[in-house]
C-alpha cells in the first residue's frame, strides 16, 4: 500500500511564562471555542471548572510537538483531510501520554476535539464524568493559545486554511 502522505515532526521547548506572554490570548480564542458545537459538550473543551492560567503556571517549561502532514496527492478535498490526520493524531496522542507518564506533568497539547467518544455520546452532555479521563486532554487552543502564531514562530510552519469557510486542519 502506498503512503498517502509524508510527515515532518518538529519540537520546541519554551518556558511556560514566555509561552503564555507571547502566544496566549485566552479571551480571544475562547470566543472562537464558543462558536463550536463541542463547547460545553466535550470534556476536552471549555468552559473548564478551574482557572486555566493557574493550571498553566504550575509548570516551568513546555515541550511542544508539531507534525506537518504533506499529502502526496495535491488538492485533496477538505472532507478527506481527516483520513490523513486521524492516524497521525492518534500516534501523537499516544506519544504525549507516554511522555506524561514517564516524566510527569500534563500532556494537554492535543489540537482539536476529543477522538475517544463519538461526538453525540460524550458523557459531559449528560453531566456525567468523562469515560476516558486517562486519555482526554484539553487542546492548547482551548486554553487560549494562538496556534497559527505558535506554528509559525516556533516551528516555521504556515497553517494552511481550507477554502470552505476558513476551516483549518492540523494534527
Amino acid at each position: 500500500m502506498t503512503k498517502e502522505y509524508i510527515i515532518e515532526n518538529f519540537t520546541a521547548n519554551i518556558s511556560v511564562d514566555e509561552y503564555i506572554s507571547r502566544f496566549r490570548d485566552e479571551k480571544r480564542f475562547v470566543e472562537f471555542c464558543k462558536q463550536c458545537p463541542n463547547y460545553g459538550n466535550s470534556w476536552g473543551c471549555p468552559p473548564f471548572d478551574f482557572d486555566t492560567g493557574e493550571f498553566l503556571r504550575q509548570y516551568e517549561y513546555a515541550h511542544l510537538m508539531a507534525t506537518k502532514i504533506i499529502p502526496v496527492e495535491k488538492n485533496i478535498p477538505i472532507d478527506r483531510t481527516q483520513e490523513l490526520i486521524k492516524p497521525e493524531r492518534l500516534r501523537i496522542e499516544r506519544e504525549l501520554l507516554e511522555m506524561e507518564h514517564r516524566y510527569g506533568g500534563r500532556a494537554f497539547a492535543y489540537v482539536g476535539k476529543c477522538l475517544y467518544c463519538p461526538d453525540s455520546e460524550c458523557a459531559r452532555k449528560c453531566n456525567r464524568p468523562c469515560l476516558h479521563p486517562d486519555k482526554v486532554r484539553p487542546s492548547l487552543e482551548a486554553f487560549g493559545f494562538d496556534m497559527t502564531r505558535t506554528l509559525s514562530e516556533l516551528f516555521g510552519i504556515e497553517l494552511l486554511w481550507g477554502k470552505d469557510g476558513g476551516k483549518y486542519k492540523v494534527a
